[in-house]
């Protein structure tokens, strides 16, 4: 990261309470603050009004209610990224699994010289902490290092609650390196279903591209474009139908069964799908929707036990 993007990351912070609080949180300082309140401050921060807890309507107030209510022991294993390999390929089968090189607990104990040229590291319990290997011999490993290791003192819970992520031991796991032949790139296709049904998905574009902004899309499951923005804008030419769309929201489907809401992403990779990994609140349910309506759109699909 340049030095001009830190300081426009630095001055977003500064400028948002919520990007403040989440900060504060990641350093531990609202370690003794309970979950709800916590939840009810932030969700204020963030947009702006109360958070209903006795009858939530919206998909972001029916995910702090499934932060708080809905505790399946299972989760935790489904989002510890070496753990639910085993489990995705139980109900999906091996052929979906991306391979894994190797599993430990310190960046110190890893064998550089066992891996093979190309490989990805990334922490078991992390989102987005992630280092890409494309050639071994130019692997910068001290940066590698300072990357990993702030990503294993990295815990969801505390900065927003998500307590599957509250007793996942923190590892790294090296996976076989991926891209499709065509793109030459790894693109993760992310689908929402809700107990067994994909009511929608989203494509992420322009990740690479250090002078633009992330593009997000979303489409329905017949792959129509829906009007709406999360956390990022449209792109200015919509991504196109992945190959496998249709088996990838299967796969989903599967998955899901059981599930009240789960995002669920899949790798499109010369023809074959493989598994990324299960996002149970996706941006932690703390991202508006523009337009509002959509946010009440995908909340209607969450049915919540005693309250719908």
């Amino acid at each position: 990261m340049d030095f001009k993007l830190l300081l426009i990351k630095i001055v977003q912070v500064l400028k948002s309470k919520s990007k403040r609080t989440t900060l504060l949180a990641r350093l531990g300082f609202y370690n003794n603050m309970g979950d709800e309140e916590y939840l009810k401050m932030q969700f204020k921060n963030v947009f702006g009004y109360d958070l209903d807890l006795e009858k939530p309507q919206t998909y972001s107030e029916k995910l702090q209610w499934l932060k708080l209510y809905d505790r399946n022991p299972l989760y935790t294993t489904m989002v510890d990224k070496a753990a639910v390999k085993d489990y995705v390929a139980e109900k999906i089968g091996e052929q979906h699994i991306i391979k894994t090189l190797g599993v430990w607990d310190r960046f110190d104990d890893i064998d550089f010289d066992a891996l093979p040229e190309q490989f990805v590291l990334k922490c078991t319990h992390d989102s987005g902490g992630l280092v890409v290997c494309k050639d071994k011999k130019q692997l910068n490993k001290f940066i590698a290092k300072i990357k990993i290791n702030w990503g294993l003192k990295t815990n969801f819970y505390r900065q927003s609650r998500e307590w599957p992520y509250k007793d996942v031991k923190p590892r790294i796991l090296a996976e076989e390196y991926m891209e499709d032949s065509k793109t030459e790139e790894l693109r993760d296709y992310k689908f929402f279903a809700f107990d067994g049904e994909v009511k929608a998905m989203f494509i992420a574009s322009e990740r690479n591209n250090k002078d633009t902004e992330t593009r997000f899309d979303f489409f329905d499951r017949e792959f129509n474009h829906l009007p709406f923005t999360n956390g990022h804008p449209n792109a200015g030419v919509f991504p196109k139908k992945p190959e496998k769309f249709e088996e990838m929201m299967a796969l989903a489907e599967k998955l899901s069964v059981g599930i009240p809401q789960a995002r669920i992403d899949f790798y499109e990779v010369d023809g074959r799908v493989y598994f990324g990994e299960i996002t149970f609140f996706h941006w932690g349910g703390m991202m508006p929707f523009e337009p509002h309506e959509w946010d009440e759109k995908f909340g209607e699909w969450i049915k919540i036990p005693n309250i719908e």
